[in-house]
């Protein structure tokens, strides 16, 4: 049994769990939990996104259009930045924390009744507290994003989804989800179901598009991969973007290409629930240009220019040296990463665009040491020394030092979460 006192908040409650909980082979155990519940989840109905990078962006679209449309909307994100409230929101606004604490005592009632109940994870009962929050709230629709992989994420318990999403696949969490494209591509293939349509972002693997475009006709899904060449892109760089797609016009406030793709995504997606949420063009045009994230490429100081950015995967850092190389400033980052990340490929995407890196630990017990990260760096053929600074001292450092150039703040959003709360 999990040890906890009756009179914990929710946030003590939910901390008694471990992060990752016991390894699973099915979806039984959440399924326990949630029956011993009630089934919440069956009272609702979902946009279920899977993917490597962009879940985050693209949640934040469609919650944003839907909120527009008029839509209750419910969004359940992982991981979260400034604080836990932020994974479950309703209306774009967190869960207030006397809710998180009411819900997650009904929760716990629920757990001390499982013969497993320590094999839980944190994610677990968080998904729980938020489909229970959900249907208090009486909400339309629930953007879900799953937390690790697709087919075993304890997310896909959902069995009728309105749309499934896949963003963009790549390497990241190998040692859970495969060590190959088409691997990691079956496991998040895992969320489509059944004559449900899919989403699949544009600019995937061929390896990926293959595994998706397999797991769709398996189960009689339409399946949508948007066109990428009827872009035409009128405005681009670290602010945002304005781009024309099939005869409308967008903007996005997030910057990055990669931006363009999620948003792609979410505009095709938008077109097959047209009739069902009743989405109109003015909503989907006005939600994707309100939509906003911290750490995705997050102007923090446009004098000197600082960006943040949470990208800790080849992927992710390849869509962020884009966004470097179109400021045509020389770059100064401060960087962290976590060790189970990999390194060597997601580092050497931004070595070509950094003239110097700064590195740091202490933002999360997964950190690489910074002594190990700045050596690393080095024997990939870039500039790097560790960091004996505070972070906050050190970023306000680099802007004095470097007023006509880039400070940048990168590697993982843990770190990101770090920088996020200190100035919050």
């Amino acid at each position: 049994m999990v040890e906890y006192s009756s009179q914990n908040s929710g946030m003590e409650f939910i901390n008694a769990f471990t992060h990752s909980g016991k390894p699973v082979k099915d979806l039984s155990r959440i399924k326990r939990l949630l029956a011993a519940l009630g089934d919440p989840q069956n009272s609702l109905r979902f946009v279920h996104i899977a993917g490597t990078n962009g879940k985050g962006s693209t949640a934040e679209m469609f919650s944003r259009i839907f909120i527009d449309a008029g839509l209750k909307t419910g969004c359940f994100t992982s991981p979260f930045i400034i604080r836990y409230n932020d994974r479950i929101r309703v209306g774009g606004k967190d869960i207030p924390s006397s809710d998180l604490s009411r819900i997650a005592e009904k929760v716990r009632t629920a757990v001390d009744t499982l013969p497993d109940s320590a094999d839980l994870s944190q994610f677990e009962i968080t998904q729980a507290i938020a489909f229970l929050y959900f249907v208090q709230q009486k909400c339309d629709i629930v953007v879900l994003e799953t937390g690790l992989g697709g087919l075993l994420d304890c997310t896909n318990v959902i069995t009728t989804p309105l749309l499934t999403v896949i963003t963009t696949i790549d390497l990241d969490h190998t040692a859970i989800l495969g060590d190959t494209i088409a691997q990691i591509a079956a496991q998040k293939a895992g969320i489509i179901k059944p004559n449900v349509p899919c989403v699949l972002s544009a600019n995937n693997p061929r390896d990926a598009v293959n595994v998706v475009t397999q797991a769709a006709e398996k189960n009689h899904s339409a399946l949508v991969i948007p066109d990428i060449e009827s872009v035409l892109v009128k405005r681009l760089d670290c602010f945002g973007a304005g781009f024309d797609y099939k005869g409308k016009s967008y903007t996005l406030s997030m910057g990055g290409a990669h931006q363009i793709t999620n948003a792609l995504s979410v505009i095709e997606g938008c077109e097959l629930l047209k009739q069902t949420l009743a989405l109109t063009d003015e909503s989907i045009t006005r939600g994707i240009a309100q939509a906003v994230l911290p750490a995705r490429v997050e102007i923090l100081c446009t004098s000197p220019l600082t960006i943040l950015d949470g990208a800790h995967n080849p992927d992710g850092l390849s869509a962020l040296a884009k966004v470097l190389d179109g400021c045509g400033k020389r770059c100064f980052a401060l960087i962290g990463m976590c060790r189970d990340k990999n390194i060597d490929s997601a580092v050497q995407k931004l070595i070509p665009y950094v003239d110097t890196f700064y590195t740091v630990d202490g933002f999360s017990e997964r950190a690489l040491d910074r002594t190990d990260l700045a050596q690393k760096i080095i024997s990939l053929g870039g500039k790097a020394q560790p960091c004996g600074l505070p972070i906050d001292v050190q970023i306000k450092a680099l802007q004095k030092a470097h007023p006509n150039d880039i400070t940048l703040i990168c590697g993982s959003l843990y770190l990101a979460a770090q920088i996020k709360n200190k100035k919050s």
